[in-house]
């Protein structure tokens, strides 16, 4: 599932000072000849606390999180400590690596001679903030290069969060776009078409959830459904729904049997007892013209038949939702669809959105009205589907409060009259493509 992104860890007192006093650890073998404190302090126009210390283990002991800036004396000579990170003697900045590793959070300078100004770049290079020529130092130039240093390190951390932040979001991208189902419906007649706008802000998976596919008997099997709640947990839960019922379905196991065993998945997976989810399922049979139906508290679908007006598929027979009532069934009901007609199945993000200003909902026969006038207009398939969202969308005023998921269905006798014999035409079935987010309700049980 979607990764998260971690919390920035406690940092030093470098990305809190307000600028009014600072510490500097100062890791050189006499650092009081080189300058004293109140030289310093009285430069700097503020108080900058000094500490000293003479060798790496000193400094190791002294460097705390309140510790703004470290002074480092590129000649200080490496130590066991630096030795034992792989680096060797030969290596004038092995002192500053290891400085490197044990603070990565503070800003570090490097204090070395005039004539080792190569070595001074190379410095910079490898981390260190800024240099310093120990010769021209004094008080006002190291109060600046301090404060530079602690910005200059403050602006880098930033950065690299930044980065990191975007990394992991692409991350998260990728892995839910991957979540998102193929059907699966090689050799049929059924043209499909999908839509799919997550509630969750920046996301591509929200609670709702939906498949299709072909069994080698020729049955085609659609679901949809919705889990309780909004976030990545619910978008996970909806997720591991599918798939059971992907490798359920293909596996044999359809109506009221898939559903219980849906339940006990749900049950098992499911963080709290009154996390429940709605479902639809329709099979529908090899020749096009039936399916069995059956509802978990879910709203029914909607089918449109060549030549008649949509209207909504009978409801009376539904069960509760999954993970309700321990032992509850899920009657299957069988439906007549046709020669020719197009199958919408939804979640209820579709049919809350309001109307207007007031409180009034779309609701199921809002719903109907307005597919059959965008039938009436000749919309089918993605186009139907993208119409249908957009005008939910704007009779809400605004973005949608719930996940939205709709999925399309649709025979044409046409097509299927000409179908070669003994074998199934190949459709070529685009992935769906999810839309922008919006957030989420529950439909009534």
């Amino acid at each position: 599932m979607p990764v998260p992104v971690p919390q920035p860890c406690s940092a030093p007192a470098a990305e809190n000072s307000s600028g009014a006093g600072l510490t500097l650890l100062v890791i050189e073998d006499d650092p009081a000849g080189t300058f004293t404190a109140p030289e310093l302090s009285a430069a700097a126009g503020a108080r900058v606390r000094i500490r000293a210390a003479r060798n790496l283990t000193e400094a190791g002991r002294l460097l705390t999180d309140d510790v703004d800036c470290i002074l480092l004396d590129l000649a200080l000579p490496a130590g066991a400590e630096a030795r034992g990170d792989g680096e060797g003697e030969e290596d004038g900045l092995a002192t500053l690596k290891h400085v490197l590793r044990i603070a990565p959070r503070h800003a570090v300078l490097a204090l070395t001679a005039e004539d080792d100004a190569e070595l001074a770049a190379e410095a910079v290079r490898v981390g260190a903030q800024d240099y310093l020529f120990r010769g021209e130092l004094d008080s006002r130039l190291l109060s600046r290069a301090i404060r530079y240093a602690v910005e200059r390190k403050r602006a880098d951390v930033a950065q690299h969060q930044l980065t990191e932040s975007r990394l992991r979001a692409q991350e998260n991208a990728r892995l839910e776009r991957g979540l998102l189902p193929t059907p699966l419906l090689d050799g049929s007649d059924l043209r499909f078409a999908a839509r799919y706008r997550p509630g969750r802000s920046r996301a591509l998976l929200g609670g709702d959830f939906y498949d299709t596919v072909r069994t080698p008997d020729g049955t085609v099997h659609a679901m949809i459904g919705d889990v309780s709640g909004h976030g990545p947990d619910e978008a996970a839960l909806g997720v591991e729904l599918r798939i059971a019922w992907r490798a359920l379905t293909l596996a044999g196991l359809c109506g009221d049997e898939l559903l219980s065993t849906l339940q006990e998945v749900l049950e098992h997976e499911r963080e709290s007892e009154e996390i429940f989810a709605t479902l639809c399922t329709v099979d529908i049979a090899p020749d096009g013209r039936r399916a069995g139906l059956c509802l978990a508290g879910h709203p029914a679908p909607l089918i449109a038949r060549h030549g008649r007006a949509a209207q909504l598929l009978p409801y009376e027979d539904g069960g509760p939702a999954l993970g309700l009532l321990p032992r509850a069934r899920w009657p299957r009901r069988q439906v007549e669809l046709g020669g020719a007609w197009s199958l919408m199945m939804y979640t209820d993000g579709l049919i809350e959105g309001r109307v207007g200003d007031g409180t009034q909902r779309l609701g199921q026969d809002g719903m109907v009205a307005m597919v059959n006038r965008q039938l009436a207009e000749g919309l089918t398939g993605e186009e139907l589907l993208e119409a249908a969202v957009a005008q939910v969308r704007e009779l809400n005023g605004g973005e949608l409060t719930d996940d939205v998921a709709v999925l399309l269905l649709d025979r044409d006798q046409d097509t299927a009259r000409h179908r070669a014999p003994g074998g199934a035409r190949s459709v070529n079935i685009p992935r769906p493509r999810p839309a922008s987010s919006a957030r989420a309700q529950r439909p009534p049980l």
